[in-house]
């Protein structure tokens, strides 16, 4: 019987060693899910009095190791958040800048290197107050930032963040 019982972990290498479809995790996701697991590490070896100056310089830090164009996008973005809601707290979120209320997040940043993809983009969580009638939008696609992007983007984090 033991003979015959193969492990997901030996399959999968085996499927991986074979250029076999897997259709598990990408390298992109679990390289976020581990970013995500050193970040809850971080935070419990912090505690909450310096949480937020050490998680501000972590986004800040995360930001700068950014490609230009996302860098950009995300600098401002993060100016933008912090004017229109200065009660939200920066942190990383699956390595990527978030903004939270009590802990929780509320917006982020994903940049378009972190999963390959053709645009960066600003995510809201159902945490965000953007309720409008049965369905509403919870994720932007962003290649630059025009004065009109960026008022917009301004009011939906004030109403995000109410």
């Amino acid at each position: 019987m033991k003979g015959t019982q193969t492990s997901a972990k030996s399959t999968n290498a085996t499927a991986e060693k074979t250029d076999e479809k897997y259709d598990g995790f990408t390298d992109e996701e679990r390289s976020a899910m581990k970013e995500r697991a050193q970040e809850l590490k971080a935070a419990a070896r912090r505690g909450p009095r310096a949480a937020k100056a050490d998680a501000e310089s972590e986004v800040l830090a995360k930001i700068a190791e950014m490609p230009e164009a996302d860098r950009v996008l995300a600098e401002r973005l993060h100016d933008i958040v912090k004017a229109g809601a200065p009660d939200l707290s920066p942190k990383l979120w699956y390595g990527m800048p978030a903004y939270a209320r009590n802990g929780k997040v509320v917006c982020f940043f994903q940049s378009a290197q972190k999963f390959k993809t053709r645009y960066a983009t600003l995510g809201f969580s159902d945490q965000a107050n953007l309720d409008e009638g049965t369905m509403w939008p919870t994720a932007f696609a962003l290649t630059e930032l025009t004065a009109a992007d960026e008022a917009r983007i301004g009011a939906l984090i004030e109403k995000a963040a109410n």
